[in-house]
C-alpha cells in the first residue's frame, strides 16, 4: 500500500471487491478482446473473408493480456485502444490484420462501457433484494409493536415498529422496479462507425445492406444483449448514463431516509443499529455509542445523489454527433456512483440485520402521550355513561391543555388520567381509564397492513428473486 499517493476512499473503505472488480482494468479490456472477437466472428459468418484459424488464435489470447506491450505502445502513439489492437496483434499474428476491422474506438470502448454498467446493475439489484429481504424480516418480526409516530417530529397517533419499517420497503421496491426497468432496457451501441452511418461496413459489405443490417444484431446477441440503439451518433446517446446513475441516486434516497429515520430512533433510545463490542463510540465520551453506519449511508448517499448530475449534464452538453467533453467525467462519475451504492446497500444489509429494538423505552413514550391520543375514545365512553359530548369536548381540552403544562413547564408526569379520573362530568374511575390505555386499540390497521404488505408485494418479488438472496455484508471501518 503506498502511503504517499491519493488513494479513493470508495476502494479502501466502502465498495466490495465484486464492484471494484465490475470496474476495473482488466474487466474492460477482457471485455474489449471478447468484443473484437464478436466483430471478427460476424464478420465472417457474413462472408468477409476472415478465417476460422484466425477466430481460435483471437479466442485463445482473449484472457492473457500482454498489459505491458499495451503500455509501451500507448507512450508512443497517445492511444488507448490503438495500444490494445497493437498488443492483441502481437500474440496474434495471423489475426492482426483483422482485429477492429471496420470499427472506431467507440466501438470496444462504449460497448465495454454498456456491459459494465448492466454488470454492476446486477450486482446492485442482488444487493438491494438482500436489503429487502432483511427489512422484511424485521417489520414481520415488529408488525404487533405499538410505537408512537411522528408527524413533524411531534408525537402523532400511535403507528407499530414494523408498520414503520413497511415504508422503508416500499420505496426500496420503487427504486427496484426502476432498476429492473432500466436494465432491461440497455442495449449495445453495436458498430456504427464514426458518426454512426456505418460507412465502413458499407464499404466492407460493396453495400449489400442485408448483411449490413445484420452486423449489430448478431454482435448485441453474441454479448448478451437483445439488441443495439437503432441509432447512434459516434457514441450512444449519454442519455443512458443519466437514466442508470438516477437509478442509483433513487436508492440513496431511499438509504438516505430510512439512516435518518434510525438516526433520529438511535437518539430516542428506541431503536440502534449493531454496535460492536470493541466499538469506540467517542474518543472524549466513553459512553457513547454513535449510529456511525447510518451516518455513513446518509454521508455516501448525498454523494450518490448529487452525483447523477453529471451525466444529466454531459448529455445535454454534447454536441452533434460526439465531443469528448464527455470522456474524463464519465471516467469519474459513472464508476464512483456505483462504487459508492455498492457500500450504501452494504451499510443498509448490515444495519438492518442487526437493529436493535428496545421494547421498553418505546412503550414507557407511547405511555406518556397515549393519554392525550386516547381522549377520542375516553370522551366517547363518557358519553356512554349519560355524559354530554359537548360539554365534555370542551372539559377535556381544557385537562389536556392543563396536563400539557404539567410536563412542559413543571417537568412533571403526564397526569391527564388522573384529572379526567377527578373530574364528575366524565364517571369515568381511574382504573377505567388505565383500562383503556391499552396501546394495541390505537394502532389501527397497522399489523394487518404489514402482513397484506408482505405477503402480497414482497414476498412475491424475494419468491422471483430467491436465487439471490443470502448475501452478507462485510464493513470494512
Amino acid at each position: 500500500m503506498s502511503h504517499n499517493r491519493y488513494q479513493s476512499p470508495l476502494s479502501e473503505r466502502y465498495a466490495s471487491p465484486q464492484m471494484q472488480y465490475i470496474f476495473s482494468p482488466d474487466m474492460k479490456f477482457r471485455t474489449w478482446r471478447r468484443l473484437w472477437i464478436a466483430l471478427a466472428e460476424t464478420e465472417k459468418e457474413l462472408g468477409l473473408p476472415i478465417t476460422e484459424e484466425q477466430i481460435e488464435e483471437l479466442k485463445a489470447h482473449a484472457e492473457d493480456i500482454n498489459y505491458d506491450v499495451a503500455k509501451e505502445r500507448e507512450k508512443i502513439v497517445r492511444h488507448d485502444v490503438m495500444s490494445h489492437v497493437y498488443a492483441y496483434g502481437q500474440q496474434c499474428p495471423k489475426a492482426k490484420g483483422i482485429i477492429h476491422l471496420g470499427a472506431t474506438s467507440c466501438y470496444v470502448g462504449d460497448n465495454t462501457d454498456i456491459i459494465i454498467m448492466a454488470e454492476a446493475l446486477k450486482l446492485v439489484k442482488s444487493k438491494l433484494i438482500n436489503v429487502i429481504s432483511e427489512l422484511a424480516k424485521f417489520a414481520d418480526e415488529y408488525k404487533a409493536q405499538p410505537t408512537l409516530a411522528f408527524t413533524h417530529f411531534q408525537p402523532a397517533q400511535p403507528t407499530t415498529v414494523g408498520k414503520r419499517a413497511t415504508l422503508w420497503l416500499q420505496e426500496f421496491l420503487m427504486d427496484l422496479e426502476d432498476l429492473e426497468y432500466v436494465l432491461g432496457s440497455l442495449k449495445l451501441l453495436g458498430s456504427k462507425g464514426t458518426t454512426g452511418t456505418q460507412a465502413s461496413f458499407k464499404e466492407l459489405f460493396d453495400g449489400d445492406e442485408e448483411k449490413i443490417n445484420q452486423v449489430d444484431s448478431m454482435i448485441a446477441k453474441k454479448m448478451g444483449f437483445a439488441n443495439c440503439y437503432p441509432v447512434s451518433g459516434q457514441t450512444y446517446s449519454r442519455k443512458v448514463d443519466t437514466r442508470v446513475l438516477n437509478v442509483l441516486a433513487g436508492i440513496a434516497a431511499s438509504a438516505h431516509k430510512m439512516s435518518n429515520d434510525i438516526r433520529l430512533l438511535q437518539h430516542l433510545k428506541e431503536v440502534e443499529e449493531p454496535f460492536e463490542k470493541t466499538q469506540i463510540g467517542s474518543s472524549a465520551m466513553a459512553y457513547k455509542r454513535n449510529p456511525m453506519r447510518s451516518e455513513r449511508i446518509a454521508s455516501l448517499a448525498r454523494y450518490v445523489m448529487i452525483d447523477a448530475l453529471n451525466p444529466a449534464i454531459t448529455s445535454a452538453t454534447q454536441w452533434f454527433e460526439r465531443t469528448l467533453d464527455d470522456s474524463a467525467n464519465k471516467r469519474l462519475s459513472v464508476p464512483e456512483g456505483f462504487l459508492a451504492i455498492d457500500g450504501i446497500l452494504d451499510l443498509c444489509m448490515n444495519v438492518v440485520d442487526g437493529l436493535v429494538v428496545y421494547p421498553k423505552v418505546i412503550e414507557k413514550r407511547l405511555m406518556s402521550e397515549l393519554p392525550f391520543m386516547a381522549t377520542e375514545n375516553i370522551m366517547m365512553d363518557a358519553v356512554k355513561a349519560g355524559g354530554d359530548r359537548q360539554e365534555l369536548h370542551e372539559r377535556i381540552r381544557e385537562l389536556s391543555m392543563e396536563a400539557g403544562k404539567n410536563v412542559k413547564e413543571k417537568g412533571l408526569d403526564n397526569n391527564l388520567l388522573e384529572l379526567i379520573a377527578a373530574d364528575p362530568a366524565f364517571k369515568l374511575s381511574l382504573e377505567d381509564l388505565k383500562a383503556a390505555m391499552e396501546p394495541s386499540r390505537y394502532t389501527g390497521r397497522a399489523k394487518e397492513q404489514v402482513e397484506m404488505f408482505l405477503n402480497e408485494v414482497v414476498n412475491p418479488v424475494l419468491e422471483v428473486n430467491k436465487d439471490l438472496l443470502g448475501m452478507t455484508a462485510e464493513i470494512n471501518v
